[in-house]
C-alpha cells in the first residue's frame, strides 16, 4: 500500500540542559527554546533557513507567564517566520504529546502543513537571581498582543471550593494521597510498599544517570531515594523530596512536524521520520473528590486501549516505553491502566523521569517525545509509548511511535468517544460540610522544611457513602499513627468547622 502524501510525520527534535551557573551569561527561556528549534531543524538534516516556512508556532506556557506578552510570536521573530500564526498551550503536562496529537490531525486534513512545538524552563536560572536578590527583567519581552490559546483548562474547573480550602491544590499533597490508596489497594504493608516505590524509582534514575541531558547525573539507591534523611526531607509522607518532580532546571525542547508530501519536499532524509501510529486523550472527573477512586484512571486505560487499537497492537507489542512520572503513583497508575505487568523487564522510561531527568513544568513530555525519537531511530522499525498527564492524574494523553510507517490511512478517533466512556464512570455525591462517622480512602502528612510533620490530609467516605474532605485534628498522636500504620480504612468522627472540616480517629 501506497504511504498516503497526506500522512503526518515527525521530522526533527531539538534538546538543549542549560547547566551554565554564570549568571551575566545566563540564557532565557527564550534563548533556550530558540537553540532547541535550531537544533530540531538540523536533527530534520534542515538548512535553519527552512524554519521561515513555518506556518503554526505553539508554545507551551512556561512558569511563571508574565516574562513574554505573546511567547510564539517572540519565538517566531527570533526564527524569521514572523508570518506563522502563534499559539499557547493550556496549562498541563499532558499537552505536549496532546498538541502532537491535534497537529498530526489537522496535517492529515490538509488543514496545516508544518509546524513547531516549543518549550523551556529555565527555573534554575530563576532561582540564582533571586537568591542574588536580583531578577532577570533583561528577559522581559513585551508585545501588543497576546496570542491565542489552544484546549484552555479553566483552573477553576479542576479544584473544588472544598479541596481548595483544604490545600488539595498542591500536586505535592494529592499524589502522596493516591500513593497511600494504591498501597492499600495492592494490600501491602508500609515497607513492603516502600521498597518497591524505592525500586521503582531507582530504575527511572538509572535510565536519567545514563542520559547526557538529565539535570541529575547520579544512580541513587532504593533507600538513598525514599528515607528520609537531612538532605532528603518528606515532602509530604510517603514521598521524600528525591520522589518530587524536580522543577528547578534549565531545559528546553521542540518537536517539528509536517505530511510525509512536504517532507519529501523539503528533503527531510526518510531515516529522519517518525510516525504517530496511535493516539488518545481523555480526562478524569477533574475534581479530585468525584474521582471514582484513588488507585485508577479510567482515562488513561480508555485512551491506552485506543491508541493500541488504533496502532493495531498490543501493549507486549510496545518495545520503548516514557510513562509520565511526576510522582511514583503517576507511574504506577499509568502502568496498570495500560496493563503492564509490575515485574515486565521493559524500563517504563527513556529519558530518567521528572524527579531525576528534571521537571521542566508542562514541557517534560516534550522531551520524553524527542528522546523517543532518538530511541526509535537507533532501533528502526520498534515502537515507543509516551504518556502526558496533567494536574492530579486530571487529563492524559498517549501518542505510539514508529519510524515504520504505517499500513492505514492515518485517522484519529474522535476523542469525545473515549471522554464519554470516561464520563459515565459514577463519582459519589461529595458532602462539602459534613457531619457524621466516615472512613479514610486516601490520606497524606504534609511536612514543614524543619522535617516535622505539619498537617494530616484526609479523603474519605460518609457512611452514607458521600465523599468528604477533610484535615486531621491537630494532634500530634494522630499524626504519627498516618506514618506509622495504614490508615486506609480507619473511621473516625468528620465535623465541619465553616470551611473547613475534621477528621478525628475514632
Amino acid at each position: 500500500m501506497a504511504l498516503d502524501p497526506s500522512t503526518p510525520v515527525l521530522i526533527g527534535a531539538g534538546q538543549v540542559t542549560d547547566r551554565n551557573t554564570d549568571l551575566d551569561r545566563a540564557c532565557s527561556r527564550l534563548d533556550l527554546m530558540e537553540a532547541a528549534a535550531r537544533l530540531a531543524a538540523e536533527d530534520a538534516r534542515l538548512p535553519a533557513a527552512a524554519l521561515a516556512r513555518l506556518e503554526r508556532v505553539v508554545v507551551i506556557p512556561p512558569f511563571p507567564r508574565d516574562w513574554m506578552d505573546n511567547p510564539p510570536e517572540a519565538l517566531a521573530a527570533r526564527l524569521d517566520c514572523s508570518s506563522a500564526r502563534g499559539f499557547v498551550a493550556a496549562v498541563g503536562g499532558c499537552f505536549p504529546q496532546a498538541l502532537v496529537n491535534q497537529s498530526a490531525e489537522a496535517i492529515a486534513r490538509g488543514q496545516l502543513g508544518f509546524v513547531l512545538l516549543a518549550g523551556a524552563e529555565a527555573e534554575d536560572t530563576r532561582a540564582r537571581f533571586r537568591k542574588r536578590g536580583d531578577k532577570p527583567t533583561h528577559w522581559r519581552v513585551e508585545s501588543e498582543t497576546r496570542p491565542e490559546t489552544i484546549d484552555e483548562v479553566d483552573g477553576s474547573v479542576v479544584t473544588s471550593r472544598a479541596e481548595a480550602a483544604h490545600g488539595l491544590g498542591a500536586p505535592a499533597i494529592i499524589y502522596p494521597m493516591f500513593e497511600t490508596a494504591l498501597r492499600h489497594h495492592y494490600g501491602r504493608s508500609i515497607e513492603d510498599h516502600r521498597q518497591r516505590m524505592g525500586s521503582l524509582c531507582a530504575s527511572l534514575a538509572r535510565v536519567a544517570a545514563d542520559n547526557p541531558l538529565a539535570w541529575f547525573q547520579q544512580a541513587p539507591s532504593p533507600d538513598e531515594i525514599t528515607l528520609p534523611s537531612d538532605d532528603n526531607r518528606y515532602v509530604a509522607y510517603p514521598y521524600t523530596k528525591r520522589m518530587n518532580a524536580m522543577p528547578r532546571v534549565n531545559q528546553a525542547a521542540t518537536l517539528l512536524m509536517t505530511s510525509v508530501e512536504r517532507a519529501r519536499a523539503m528533503g527531510v532524509p526518510e531515516e529522519r521520520r517518525v510516525f504517530l501510529h496511535g493516539c488518545g486523550d481523555a480526562h478524569d472527573h477533574w475534581h479530585v473528590s468525584r474521582r471514582v477512586d484513588y488507585h485508577s484512571s479510567p482515562a488513561i486505560r480508555a485512551i491506552g486501549q485506543t491508541a493500541l487499537s488504533m496502532a493495531g497492537l498490543g501493549i507486549g507489542d510496545i518495545d520503548a516505553l516514557d510513562i509520565y512520572s511526576c510522582f511514583p503513583v503517576a507511574v504506577e497508575i499509568g502502568r496498570d491502566m495500560l496493563g503492564i505487568a509490575e515485574d515486565d523487564p521493559r524500563p517504563l522510561t527513556v529519558t530518567g523521569g521528572l524527579p531525576y531527568f528534571g521537571g521542566p513544568g508542562n514541557n517534560f513530555a516534550m522531551h520524553s517525545i524527542a528522546t523517543m525519537m532518538d530511541r526509535l531511530r537507533a532501533q528502526p522499525g520498534t515502537t515507543g509509548l509516551v504518556t502526558g498527564n496533567s494536574y492530579y492524574l486530571s487529563k492524559h494523553s498517549v501518542g505510539i511511535y514508529s519510524t515504520r510507517p504505517a499500513q492505514r490511512r492515518w485517522q484519529r478517533r474522535d476523542p469525545a468517544e473515549d471522554q464519554a466512556r470516561v464520563d459515565a464512570e459514577p463519582g459519589p455525591e461529595v458532602a462539602e460540610q459534613p457531619d457524621g462517622i466516615g472512613a479514610i480512602e486516601a490520606y497524606s502528612v504534609g511536612y514543614n522544611r524543619e522535617r516535622e510533620p505539619e498537617r494530616g490530609y484526609v479523603l474519605g467516605r460518609l457512611e452514607d457513602g458521600r465523599r468528604f474532605v477533610a484535615h486531621t485534628v491537630q494532634d500530634p498522636a494522630v499524626l504519627a499513627s498516618l506514618v506509622e500504620r495504614d490508615a486506609v480504612g480507619v473511621r473516625g468522627r468528620v465535623t465541619s468547622e465553616g470551611e473547613l472540616n475534621r477528621f478525628a480517629p475514632l
